[in-house]
This record gives structure tokens, C-alpha cells and sequence, in this order.
């Protein structure tokens, strides 16, 4: 359905996208993964037509996508991280007004409006102006506006940032309502758990470029341990230390952190009392031991070497 070949932009001297390639299929929903900065509203201001690309193309079944090409974008649904809803007027009101937009009037609008609010839950509210609603809501009523014109592919930009977990958990049915119907989505954030929830497929994007393409499964299939070690230290872990556990057969992605250190494992029975003795032979003092599965977060510091938050703070000026 979407094809992005060798997709580029830039903002003066920096590189905002660069080399971006991937390809989205009917009926498929996948997540652009990323921290904040790392290109991602950038591409999907390219993908819908909003932005033009210094280099690249995007095509939407076939056909390329221009800025002009208004015929293409009435067959795409662009939910925008930021809220694009009249706060004075009524949830019903700013259907009416984004479903004139599309072409949409009479009882054709009516129609496809109460679907929407029914979809996203806000029907009994459908006359409450939207000054009156929570964040929550807010990013309801904007996905249902990107809805009214049926469109085949939605691209979404964060649109669980700034929610509750109550919202964000609501949110993510009607994404998942969403799929059952047969709709492709995009789907951008910087969330490990509502990506792997509800992708089929996770593009990482870091600093611009695409690091991995590929279902949850075949990114747990690129870390080499399956269990998560947490070591809370009575002292700053020592770099010698860090260096010392990162030689040991079975440890990865050894990382000193706020509280102490944390590290990967094969065998976490074996490995962990070797890093206990290692650490107890400089001297430190272990004060707690947490211990999980690895996570999504361990596949993003293994393909880019930091953490996800760690991240630039801004997308594009």
C-alpha cells in the first residue's frame, strides 16, 4: 500500500531523515519506534504530503505522493500529535466543520460522524464543546476526525502523549477496532509497550535513519540473553567495574545507571552469582537485586547503544 525509497529531509545543517526506505501493507499496522527527535513526525509529514522531501519519494498504492496531490490524501487519515480541534465548538460541530473539508455533507456526514464518535466512545458527549473535555478525550475526538472520510491508510503521530493510562488504554481499543475493520496504520511513538501491543511490524528510527525492520518476534530474536538483571549498589558502579562485567562470557549490554547497574544474561543463575562475586571484590556493596525479561528497550540499546529516552528533545524546529 505505502512505499518510502531513500526518503531525506533537512532543516539548515541538520539531517532530520536520512535514507529512510520501508514499505507498509494493506491491513497492516506498523510502528515507527523512536526517542523524541529521532525523524519520526518528520517522515510522517512526508508520507501524508504535508512536507515535501529534500530527497526520496513516498507512493501511496502506485501513485507518488506530491503536496499537491489532493486526490491521494482523501484516501489517507492523518491523526497529528498536535490537536487540531476548535476547543470553542462541540465535538459534533468540529466533525461537521473536518467532514466538510473532505467533501462530506447531509446525512452522508451525519452518518459517518456518529460512527466515529460511537468508535471512539465520545457519542453521549457529541454536544459538549471540547474546552470541557479531558486530554483523553481530546485525543479521541482527534482520531475520530481523521476518520470521517473512511480512509484506507491513518498515519498517527504520538497520539496517546499527554494522556492517562485510563485514556491511553481506550485509545488503543479504537486502534484495535481499527485493525479488525481491515485499516492500515502508522503508527509513531517512543513507548516500548504500545508499540510492541499493537504493531504487526516496528521500524526503530535513531538519529534520522532506520536501524531495524521487523516483527516483535524477530527483534527478540537479535538480543542474545533472555533475562534482565538490576543491581541496586551502595556506591556509583566504578567504570573498571562496568568493563569488568561486560568481559564476562554470558553478560551484555552492561549499563551503569542512577542507582547501581544492569546487565543481560544467558544463565541467570550461573552468571548472576559471578557478577556478585566480582562486584563484592571491589569492594561495593549490593543493596537489591531485580531480575525480568528482556524488554524492547534492551533491543533498542543493543541496535543504537543508548537508551530510548535518551534521545534528542526536539523532531524539527
Amino acid at each position: 500500500m505505502l512505499s518510502i525509497t531513500h526518503l531525506q529531509k533537512r532543516f539548515g545543517e541538520r539531517i532530520a531523515v536520512d535514507d529512510v526506505s520501508f514499505e507498509v501493507r494493506s491491513g497492516e499496522t506498523v510502528g515507527l519506534l523512536g526517542p523524541n527527535g529521532a525523524g519520526k513526525t518528520t517522515t510522517l509529514s512526508m508520507m501524508s504530503g504535508i512536507s515535501k522531501p529534500d530527497g526520496g519519494a513516498v507512493s501511496f498504492l502506485g501513485q507518488r505522493v506530491h503536496q499537491d496531490a489532493n486526490a491521494l490524501k482523501k484516501r489517507v487519515g492523518l491523526v497529528p500529535q498536535d490537536l487540531a480541534l476548535y476547543e470553542e465548538l462541540s465535538a459534533w460541530a468540529n466533525l461537521e466543520l473536518f467532514g466538510g473539508l473532505y467533501g462530506l455533507s447531509g446525512a452522508a456526514l451525519a452518518t459517518r460522524a456518529a460512527d466515529a464518535l460511537n468508535l471512539v466512545g465520545l457519542a453521549n458527549r457529541r454536544h459538549d464543546r471540547v474546552k470541557e473535555f479531558s486530554g483523553g478525550m481530546k485525543r479521541r475526538l482527534n482520531i475520530a476526525g481523521a476518520l470521517l472520510h473512511d480512509p484506507e491508510l491513518i498515519l498517527l503521530d504520538e497520539p496517546t502523549v499527554g494522556v492517562d493510562p485510563q485514556s491511553r488504554n481506550a485509545i488503543f481499543e479504537n486502534l484495535e477496532e481499527l485493525k479488525r475493520r481491515g485499516k492500515t496504520l502508522v503508527y509513531t511513538t517512543h513507548y516500548m509497550e504500545e508499540a510492541e501491543r499493537l504493531c504487526d511490524r516496528i521500524i526503530i528510527i535513531d538519529h534520522g535513519k532506520v536501524v531495524a525492520d521487523d516483527t516483535v518476534r524477530g527483534l527478540y530474536r537479535r538480543l542474545p540473553a533472555s533475562r534482565s538483571v538490576g543491581l541496586e549498589l551502595d556506591t556509583p558502579a566504578p567504570e573498571n567495574l562496568l568493563a569488568g562485567l561486560a568481559a564476562m562470557p554470558g553478560i551484555s549490554a552492561v549499563q551503569g545507571t542512577a542507582g547501581g547497574v544492569r546487565f543481560d544474561t544467558v544463565d541467570f543463575g550461573a552468571h548472576l552469582a559471578l557478577a556478585l562475586e566480582r562486584i563484592a571484590g571491589q569492594g561495593v556493596r549490593v543493596t537489591s537485586v531485580k531480575s525480568g525479561q528482556t524488554s524492547l528497550e534492551d533491543v533498542f540499546i543493543m541496535l543504537t547503544g543508548h537508551a530510548l529516552r535518551d534521545g534528542p528533545l526536539v523532531d524539527t524546529p
